[in-house]
């Protein structure tokens, strides 16, 4: 499955950034196929050590058909935003680099029972761990219409999120009316959602499922827990290397290399002299090439940062 269960973007060049010391203790905080995780393997000594995060099943049936036997990989089947503690569990305080990868893995994608594409018909889920409560159906058969609108406004940057929140309502509160659930499959949702398309249709449902699968899975609070972790966690010297692929993404990972937290706001100690744990590698993002791009278009949107622990 590891094969093709997602295309790793900026491979080499996240690696690079990545490496400082072949004897040290790594952590790939979204395992999925393992791609990054090989190549980390790779740049290693028998000595070295790399840690993998995820809390996708099918992405721990990649580490067991792959890595399993080798004893220089420990999977830990939990949402990144719990780094520091599972890593104290296993011994580990502190660490010479930790890999984000933010995007949601092809695989993924291509599993129309998952509910995150748009090109297939299946329940609303949207689910990276399937043992979570909340699914996709809950949000949007049970937030208000304000929610909603919030929702699509800052996940999405749907120009019409009002029109947006105000139509799926109606067409919910007709269903129930109806004996029925609400609105239960990605099919029924993307019917409602191409009645009131701004611009092109393909984006613009892109844009409207990526803002579902963000709240249903609250990544920007997993993510800002993440990064905030790695403060303590990184030696100095060590390097916090991260792919993102949405706006907000990129600010909390920028803010944090700049000023110590998500939110960009200098802090200083009892001296009013400012806290900057990071240094920064990329004042501007890394992109990938015009290739990469053609072989996997979803990379288009990446940016890779890399911040050196101070």
């Amino acid at each position: 499955m590891s094969a093709t269960y997602h295309i790793p973007v900026l491979l080499h060049t996240s690696i690079e950034n990545l490496i400082t010391n072949r004897d040290g203790i790594y952590v790939d905080v979204t395992f999925g196929g393992g791609g990054h995780t090989r190549e980390i393997l790779k740049n290693l000594s028998n000595k070295g050590k790399v840690f993998c995060f995820d809390q996708d099943p099918d992405a721990e049936k990649n580490y067991i058909n792959e890595f399993s036997a080798n004893e220089q990989v420990t999977f830990i089947p939990q949402n990144f935003r719990y780094i520091q503690k599972f890593l104290r569990v296993s011994g580990v305080t502190q660490v010479d680099g930790i890999l984000a990868d933010l995007g949601v893995s092809s695989h993924q994608f291509d599993e129309g029972e998952r509910g995150f594409s748009v090109r297939f018909d299946g329940p609303l889920d949207m689910r990276m761990n399937n043992n979570q409560s909340i699914s996709a159906f809950d949000v949007i058969n049970n937030y208000t219409e304000d929610q909603l609108r919030n929702m699509f406004s800052l996940y999405g940057e749907v120009r019409n999120s009002k029109q947006l929140a105000h139509i799926i309502i109606n067409a919910r509160t007709k269903m129930k009316q109806n004996g029925g659930r609400g609105i239960t499959t990605t099919g029924e949702f993307k019917n409602i959602v191409l009645t009131v398309v701004k611009g092109e249709h393909s984006p613009y449902l892109s844009t409207v499922f990526q803002a579902v699968r963000i709240a249903v899975n609250d990544e920007m609070g997993a993510l800002r827990e993440m990064l905030e972790s790695t403060t303590q966690l990184l030696i100095p010297g060590g390097r916090l290397v991260v792919l993102s692929y949405h706006s907000l993404e990129d600010r909390m990972v920028k803010n944090l290399i700049k000023t110590g937290n998500v939110f960009g706001e200098n802090e200083g100690d009892m001296m009013g002299r400012k806290i900057i744990p990071f240094k920064s590698l990329t004042k501007k993002p890394l992109l990938p090439g015009i290739n990469e791009i053609k072989e996997n278009p979803r990379s288009r949107s990446a940016k890779l940062r890399v911040g050196i622990k101070e």
